[in-house]
């Protein structure tokens, strides 16, 4: 196995569906303390999320606590550290911090691929939809946290994303023409989970449509006498409904339910109006002319400049000059002291999503799949740091995106690949230029030669002296 290279920072991945397992750079580790492993449960479960010492004594002893319960957490958390390494579980009041990318957690991984899911069968791509969970569904590996009492509604809740994921799956397949091959695994379910109706429906359906009409029938008959016993209740109205159609052979079930025709998609126009009159910059419109016009990936250029130097008013500008060249619309926001979460949430609104997910890492992948198929420009306008742009970046390959800060964003270049202008103030005859347009007819050459001195080519100094000179002398504005 390849060795990690001198100084690099060692990569995890670590195994929760299933037995807990962690490996370090490809090697698994011995994990073998109960408690430990509770703890790392916890912190996994919560990653990149303070996890409070009282949660975690809960944990471990399930309301049984000994006095020494805090004192023993520490201690399992620092013999942590030493099997995982320093850095990776941080102190955080009131608890611990586990840092880990979401990629290196197969949960995570999960939950991204089943919310991508979500995005593509919305947009009636099923056969995408289900490849993504079926690779979602590949990640499990048995049942997670089995010996753990303190963990069992955690466990409990996982078993059901998996159940929900599989049921989903498998009501896409049958939609896609696939029953013969369903069914197998529907009989496996039904035995998994007898009580879900819905399964069994799945079922009932996949057998008529593979010319089992009996096997249907047996198999409602066969529900019924289930529950009746079980709970002493009827199937519910709508396995009761089915029934009744496979009993009469309703044409209607031989096809899939075709789905109502969704409204257009939206084409969101966010773009604020351009600053008028425009002057210069033709080698930096050529710049993103050819940088953004490229059909390489990734399509992303940061502009950098001064206060006032004009790096919004450029972006606006060849945003509303290339426009056409983005038939699914153009985003924008001022990222101002602006985290991404609210302007991510805007940017799904006007993406048509109407049921948002509340769990962040499930609504960035449903922007992803949202953004992977469309041809989007997106201007974040004023963006103080790369981790305010990160999870706003589209993911398609013909969406392009323009940022604009005063900072040189140096870590969005190296991450991100990123290409980078730095905008400099106007040329003389530029800024002697767009003074004229301002001034000139009004107030003559004088105040252009002024106003050109005075703002050192800076576009919003010059406008701004513009706008007191015409002020001053009584002028209508321009």
């Amino acid at each position: 196995m390849e060795r990690p290279a001198p100084g690099r920072a060692p990569a995890f991945e670590f195994h929760v569906l299933g037995p807990l397992k962690v490996f370090k750079d490809g090697t698994e580790l011995p994990m073998s303390a109960n408690r430990e492993l509770v703890i790392l449960a916890s912190l996994l479960l919560n990653a990149n999320r303070v996890m409070s010492v009282e949660r975690l004594v809960e944990a471990v002893w399930a309301g049984s606590a000994p006095p020494s319960a805090w004192r023993q957490v520490a201690i399992c958390v620092s013999r942590l550290r030493r099997t995982l390494g320093a850095g990776l579980i941080e102190t955080s009041s009131p608890g611990y911090l586990l840092r880990a990318a979401p990629a290196a957690i197969d949960w995570l991984r999960f939950r991204e691929l089943v919310a991508r899911s979500r995005g593509q069968a919305a947009a009636g791509e099923r056969e995408d939809a289900v490849l993504l969970l079926r690779d979602a569904l590949a990640l499990w590996r048995g049942q997670p946290f089995e010996d753990i009492r303190g963990l069992r509604y955690d466990a409990a809740r996982m078993a059901e994303s998996r159940l929900e994921a599989l049921e989903t799956c498998l009501v896409l397949e049958i939609e896609l023409g696939r029953h013969h091959q369903v069914i197998p695994e529907l009989l496996a379910l039904v035995a998994e989970s007898p009580f879900r109706e819905r399964v069994r429906a799945q079922l009932m359906l996949a057998q008529y449509r593979a010319g089992r009409r009996a096997d249907a029938l047996r198999t409602y008959q066969e529900t019924r006498r289930y529950l009746l016993k079980q709970i002493g209740l009827e199937p519910g109205p709508a396995l009761r409904r089915l029934h009744e159609q496979i009993l009469r052979d309703e044409s209607a079930l031989m096809r899939p339910p075709v789905s109502r025709p969704s409204a257009a998609r939206p084409m969101p126009s966010q773009l604020p109006p351009q600053v008028l009159p425009f002057v210069g910059r033709d080698e930096e419109l050529a710049t993103l002319d050819a940088i953004l016009g490229s059909a390489r990936a990734p399509g992303a250029m940061v502009l950098c400049g001064a206060a006032g130097v004009g790096t919004t008013t450029l972006a606006v500008h060849w945003a509303h000059r290339r426009a056409d060249r983005f038939p699914d619309g153009q985003l924008y926001a001022d990222m101002g002291g602006t985290g991404p979460a609210p302007v991510m949430d805007r940017f799904l609104r006007a993406l048509g999503v109407q049921d948002m997910p509340s769990d962040p890492a499930e609504k960035l992948a449903l922007y992803r799949s949202c953004t992977a198929r469309r041809r989007l420009l997106v201007v974040l306008d004023g963006a103080e740091h790369g981790d305010q742009v990160l999870p706003l970046l589209p993911s398609g390959p013909d969406c392009r995106v323009i940022v604009t800060s005063a900072d040189p964003l140096d870590d969005l270049v190296a991450r991100q690949g990123a290409d980078r202008a730095f905008l400099r103030p106007l040329t003389d005859d530029a800024a002697r230029h767009l003074a004229d347009l301002l001034v000139g007819g009004a107030l003559g050459p004088q105040a252009v030669s002024d106003l050109v001195v005075t703002s050192g080519g800076n576009p919003l100094s010059l406008r701004l002296g513009a706008a007191r000179l015409r002020s001053r002398a009584g002028q209508p504005a321009a």
